[in-house]
Order: structure tokens, then C-alpha cells, then sequence
């Protein structure tokens, strides 16, 4: 891997500043290798050397990978001046690397939602050319049939003349006038699956995303709770499977 700078090491990890690590360095509170190193200007190789920081050993990770129950009433933005964002809901280490929201849902919208610094990774999942599907469980304020479902796989031209590409609508239950479905779209136009079903006569009451690609929202994660991506995961992202 290539040298990098101490002092950039330790601000890309979230650890400090780099105005900051040469405080740290000139007090003796950074070590290399076991080593005292007074000089964050110095090139290491943060996989191979042993750094630390105040006694704390530093593991360095190229990227983040999170995957956030995102709760309803909450902002898919790194910040806002009156409302909260799904940064707040992250520790201060992770909101000082720089993660961000890899696309977005909107307020009332809640599920899964994956954070991290890797542009390239989240340019991958976001491009309409790759067509990452994503899945949808709603609840509808009217009654859904096999008509809707057709006109789901042809594809849908909302009110406003937005054509959509062909989605999948499945109904899972149909009760006083409401409806439990499953939407798969392989696109992320604005609110588009709140347009498709009230495009359809069913308007959204709740809507939470399920999976995204090859990964499905972790069943033991409370809205408002993450956890780190385990390595088969983030591989399975990389390899673009749907």
C-alpha cells in the first residue's frame, strides 16, 4: 500500500485532526512500531506499521461501511441547520471521516440505509446504469390488484409525465381497504415509489426499504441503530450482485 502521512492517517480514521496529531506528537503520545515518533510528517505504511495513538492502537480501514435502520423524521443528509440527520445518529469518529448517505430516503421514509467514504463504491450503487434493485415494504391507503401489478411490470408513467422502468408489485395482503405490498424498483427517481402507488390509487401510509442489491436489512437492528458491514458483505456490494 502506499506511504501516507501519519497526521493524515490519524484524521482519516477519525481519530484526531491533524492539527491535533502534531500536539499529540510533540507531547510523545504517538508511536510507530513501539517507537516514539515526534514527527507526523513522516510516511508509514498504515497497514503494516503498528501505530498509536495516547496508548490506543489505531486499525486502519481504507473505508467505512455501515448499514443504518434508518427511522422515520429523519434527514438522508450530512447535516441540517434545524433538523436531525442520520449523521447525528453515528458516533463523532464516523462523522469525522466523512461518511455520507449512499443515496437517499426521504423523512418519512425508514429501513435500510448505507453510509461510508467510498465514493467509487457509492457512485456504483447509486448509477441508473447499474440498476442496483432496491425493495420496498408499504402499506397503502387503497385496494391493490392484478391490474396494478401489471402496470407495474410495464412500467408506469407517473402524473407529471415521469416515465419509470418496468418494477415489481407484490401484494402480500388486502384488508379494509388497505394493502401490504412489496415494490422492487432498479431506480431511485425522486419519491418514486410513494408516486408509482398513488399513481395507482394507494397512496403510501408507511414505507420502509427492505434491501438494496445483495443486501437485506438486518433483522436484529432497532430504526435507529447500526452496525459496521461484515467483509461478505461489503464483497458482495463490490461484485455488483443483485
Amino acid at each position: 500500500m502506499p506511504l501516507q502521512r501519519i497526521d493524515k492517517i490519524l484524521s482519516n480514521m477519525g481519530v484526531c485532526s491533524r492539527r491535533e496529531a502534531a500536539a499529540e506528537a510533540r507531547s510523545g503520545g504517538i508511536t510507530v512500531d513501539g517507537e516514539t515518533c515526534r514527527d507526523v510528517s513522516r510516511k508509514i505504511d498504515p497497514e503494516q506499521s503498528r501505530l498509536t495513538f495516547r496508548g490506543r492502537p489505531v486499525g486502519y480501514q481504507a473505508h467505512v461501511y455501515l448499514m443504518l435502520h434508518k427511522p422515520p423524521g429523519v434527514l438522508s443528509a450530512t447535516e441540517d441547520r434545524s433538523q436531525q440527520t442520520v449523521l447525528d445518529l453515528l458516533p463523532e469518529e464516523y462523522r469525522a471521516r466523512g461518511v455520507f448517505p449512499v443515496g437517499r430516503l426521504d423523512k418519512d421514509t425508514s429501513g435500510l440505509l448505507l453510509l461510508t467514504d467510498d465514493g467509487a463504491l457509492s457512485h456504483a450503487l447509486t448509477s441508473p446504469r447499474h440498476q442496483v434493485q432496491k425493495v420496498y415494504e408499504a402499506e397503502t391507503d387503497g385496494a391493490l390488484g392484478q391490474a396494478d401489478i401489471d402496470a407495474f411490470a410495464a412500467g408506469l408513467t407517473l402524473r407529471d409525465g415521469t416515465v419509470c422502468r418496468p418494477a415489481g408489485l407484490e401484494i402480500r395482503a388486502v384488508r379494509g381497504g388497505r394493502s401490504q405490498v412489496t415494490v422492487t424498483v432498479c431506480e431511485g427517481k425522486y419519491h418514486q415509489v410513494r408516486r408509482m402507488l398513488a399513481a395507482r390509487g394507494a397512496p403510501v401510509v408507511t414505507l420502509r426499504r427492505v434491501a438494496e442489491g445483495p443486501l437485506a436489512l438486518d433483522p436484529a437492528l432497532a430504526p435507529g441503530q447500526w452496525r459496521p458491514l461484515r467483509q461478505d458483505e461489503i464483497d458482495l456490494l463490490r461484485a455488483g450482485r443483485n
